[in-house]
């Protein structure tokens, strides 16, 4: 249940991250084109002499103008850190992250079971270190009163990202370590497999309405 919960969390963390950053992005960029493109067309309808045209255009400029988004980008940033200490953790927990298995796959059984057994012990072992590290300077840093500078949030917020990221890698490296022991078995990411299982159920549940 608690797996349950943990898996369902993560992943919506990190698709809301994902979301709110293109969101802002967009919205920025926006904002940003509209600026130049409304004083075009006040300084067009100006020359022409489309009064009520350059007032409306005027009014939308100031409008526009008004909106502070000097923070989008920072925030953005911070969002992106985020986004990949924990997208970190579930590639460890789905098996996408990049590895190099050529000598794993070179030796025998009983050898190959050895090294992925401290490879990922070494994964826990190494996320901890950060983790626990991570954790000492947010703690300090948090004595502060060090705040950002376009959001002026507290400094320790945004670095929380890493004791909090790495200590869920860790976990998820010990969780990949239990299977494997239990198991034999990796996690393996199949692109599509999801979609071919839900393809099959819904060919099946046709099917067998159909009779």
């Amino acid at each position: 249940m608690f797996l349950r919960i943990l898996d369902r969390f993560e992943e919506t963390f990190i698709s809301f991250l994902m979301v709110s950053a293109v969101v802002i992005i967009f919205v920025a960029v926006c904002q940003r084109y509209s600026i130049s493109l409304l004083a075009d067309l006040v300084s067009w309808a100006r020359a022409n002499g489309h009064e009520s045209l350059m007032a409306m255009a005027r009014s939308t400029y100031r409008s526009v103008v008004s909106l502070n988004l000097l923070w989008a980008q920072e925030l953005c940033i911070y969002l992106f850190v985020w986004m990949a200490k924990f997208g970190a953790a579930y590639g460890v927990r789905v098996g996408i992250h990049v590895g190099v298995d050529v000598l794993v796959n070179s030796v025998g059984p009983r050898w190959r079971h050895l090294l992925v057994v401290i490879s990922l012990s070494s994964g826990a072992l190494f996320t901890a270190i950060v983790a626990w590290i991570g954790g000492k300077f947010v703690y300090g840093i948090a004595q502060t009163a060090q705040v950002s500078a376009d959001l002026e949030v507290p400094v320790w917020i945004v670095y929380l990202a890493v004791p909090s990221g790495s200590l869920l890698m860790c976990f998820r490296f010990l969780q990949a370590l239990m299977n494997f022991i239990q198991t034999g078995h990796l996690p393996q990411h199949q692109p599509g497999a999801d979609l071919m299982d839900e393809t099959e159920r819904g060919v099946s549940e046709s099917e067998g309405a159909r009779a």
